[in-house]
C-alpha cells in the first residue's frame, strides 16, 4: 500500500528531474555551440590579421603552414630600430597574465612598440577582440616567454631584423 502510494510522487519527481535535464542539455549544446562560433572567430582572425607572422617561429618562411599546436608561441628573433629591439611575445603566455576585459582594454589603449600593428587591434570591434583573447587562451600554455626588450642604447644578444630607413642613394 505504501508503495503505491508513493509511485505517483515518485514519478512526479522523475518527471520534473527530466524535465530540467533536458533544459539543462539545450542550454549547454547552445553555449557549446556559440562556444565553438566564438573560438572559430578567433582563430579566423588571428590567421588574417597576420598574428602568427611574427608572433609564431617559422610560419611566414613555411608559408603558414606550421602546426596550430605551435602557434603564438614567440619568437626569440628581434626588430631593431630607434626604439630599440623588441620581440613578438608569447601571446599563449601573455593572455595568461590577464583578464579578458583586461586584454579588451589594452588592446583598445594600443600601447605597444614598434613593429606591432596596434592600430589594427584599436580598430577591431570589441567581440572581435574577445574572441582573439578566448581563442588563444584555449590553445592552452605553451613555449618560453620571449626575450626582454633592449632599449636603443644596447646591443641585443639575440638575432634581429634591422628596421631601421637608409638614405636615399645620391644621383638615384
Amino acid at each position: 500500500m505504501i508503495a503505491t502510494r508513493c509511485a505517483p510522487a515518485a514519478l512526479a519527481v522523475l518527471a520534473a528531474i527530466a524535465v530540467v535535464t533536458l533544459a539543462f542539455a539545450d542550454t549547454l549544446r547552445a553555449s557549446t555551440s556559440a562556444d565553438r562560433s566564438n573560438l572559430d572567430r578567433g582563430r579566423y582572425l588571428v590567421k588574417i590579421g597576420g598574428c602568427n607572422d611574427c608572433h609564431t617561429t617559422g610560419y611566414t618562411r613555411a608559408g603558414g603552414q606550421v602546426d596550430e599546436k605551435e602557434w603564438l608561441t614567440g619568437h626569440a628573433v628581434g626588430f631593431r630600430g630607434p626604439w630599440g629591439t623588441t620581440y613578438p611575445p608569447n601571446l599563449r603566455l601573455y593572455v595568461r597574465s590577464m583578464n579578458e576585459d583586461q586584454w579588451v582594454a589594452r588592446a583598445k589603449r594600443g600601447e605597444s612598440r614598434p613593429p606591432m600593428p596596434w592600430f589594427s587591434l584599436r580598430a577591431m570591434t570589441e567581440g572581435d577582440l574577445r574572441a582573439m583573447y578566448r581563442y588563444i587562451r584555449a590553445l592552452g600554455a605553451a613555449g618560453e616567454p620571449a626575450p626582454a626588450y633592449v632599449p636603443p642604447t644596447a646591443e641585443p644578444q639575440t638575432p634581429f631584423i634591422l628596421l631601421a630607413p637608409q638614405p636615399a642613394k645620391a644621383g638615384g
